[in-house]
């Protein structure tokens, strides 16, 4: 009689377009009032935004609100119009890692307008007083972790060298790409100065060593012109200071096709599938670890205190300064991973299976 019951109270909420949903689930819906957040990412062609893109989505719909999450394959006109879209959609909070951190004043000036809170995502939006917070890892401290990586492999403390170190930064319209470089060069350029690091190619300035777009084959590109010039000889190449996977994986590429000196130490940042199996085959010494899904729920908690009319917690009010003054931040910090210790982070934390590095 009590299963007939319950048969027929389900059947009736059935009947009456009824659905039963969890209770933790309605209360998230309440809290965030089914707000609509709109999300803008810039590229599906890297691994890690993809990541970025799915994290941010399932922690803000596990939150309550709605998501618009867009992607703007690497083109800056494509993330403009997606931006003013989502704004005249009316979403209540933009979240945006832009291309070009310079490039979206006009969308962010129509933001502001219309009262719509906006958080910058790992790349700061540059010269815009639209921008409420920026959540991102500290780039600082990843620079600063490859450099001292490759002091410690070296042993630059105690051995005299020299030693030939070349290097590979980012994206010039990257406002991160310069925090790698300078967090980086502040720990490497006393060795340079003091003649245990050779740059042999003479490229050291940001402007030279960076890369457009992040792009593994202008990455592959110019290390197959350094090498040619001065390592085709069998002189060795000690280290290469690789700003992030995506150039790691290109200077890997040239070494295989044209190096064939003793093989590197090669630095990198994301942890992508091909540079963790990289690692664990000793084609890349160390990678840096920014877990995506801490930077995820960092940023609805933003969204929560933002569109609750509160203060967000951040962490630093003054080192990111967008051209109209410093932006409140929140760092998380990035983690450095290596063969010995890649299995125990990025495995047994659920980031990725085992299958998927083999």
């Amino acid at each position: 009689m009590k299963k007939k019951t319950v048969a027929g109270l389900l059947t009736l909420c059935m009947a009456a377009g009824m659905m039963i949903v969890p209770q933790t689930a309605v209360m998230a819906e309440e809290e965030s009032g089914g707000k609509l957040v709109g999300v803008a990412m810039p590229t599906k062609d890297l691994q890690r935004w993809n990541q970025d893109g799915d994290n941010m989505k399932k922690a803000l719909e596990e939150a309550g609100y709605e998501v618009d999450l867009q992607y703007a394959s690497n083109e800056v006109a494509t993330q403009v119009s997606q931006v003013e879209n989502m704004i005249s959609n009316g979403c209540d909070i933009l979240v945006i890692a832009s291309i070009d951190g310079s490039s979206l004043g006009e969308p962010l000036g129509q933001a502001k307008e219309a009262g719509i809170p906006v958080i910058a995502y790992d790349r700061l939006l540059m010269e815009s007083d639209a921008v409420t917070y920026y959540a991102t890892f500290d780039n600082y401290m990843v620079g600063q972790k490859q450099g001292e990586y490759i002091v410690d492999a070296l042993n630059l403390e105690e051995e005299d060298g020299p030693f030939n170190l070349e290097i590979v930064a980012g994206a010039p319209d990257d406002n991160n790409a310069t925090f790698f470089y300078g967090g980086a060069m502040d720990v490497l350029q006393p060795y340079i100065d003091e003649g245990k690091l050779v740059v042999k190619s003479g490229q050291t300035d940001f402007e030279t060593c960076a890369t457009q777009a992040w792009d593994s084959a202008k990455a592959q590109d110019r290390m197959d012109t350094i090498i040619a010039g001065n390592y085709s000889d069998g002189t060795n190449l000690d280290a290469v200071l690789c700003s992030n996977d995506s150039t790691a994986l290109g200077v890997a590429n040239s070494l295989a096709a044209s190096y064939t000196g003793e093989y590197p130490v090669i630095t990198g940042q994301d942890c992508d599938l091909p540079n963790v199996k990289n690692l664990a085959a000793g084609k890349q010494a160390m990678d840096i670890f920014k877990d995506t899904r801490t930077l995820a729920d960092q940023v609805v908690t933003m969204v929560e205190a933002v569109l609750s009319g509160e203060e967000a917690e951040v962490n630093d009010t003054e080192s990111y300064d967008n051209g109209t003054g410093a932006i409140p931040t929140y760092l998380c910090e990035p983690v450095v991973v290596t063969a010995d210790n890649y299995e125990e982070i990025l495995v047994d934390s659920g980031y990725y299976t085992a299958d998927q590095l083999k």
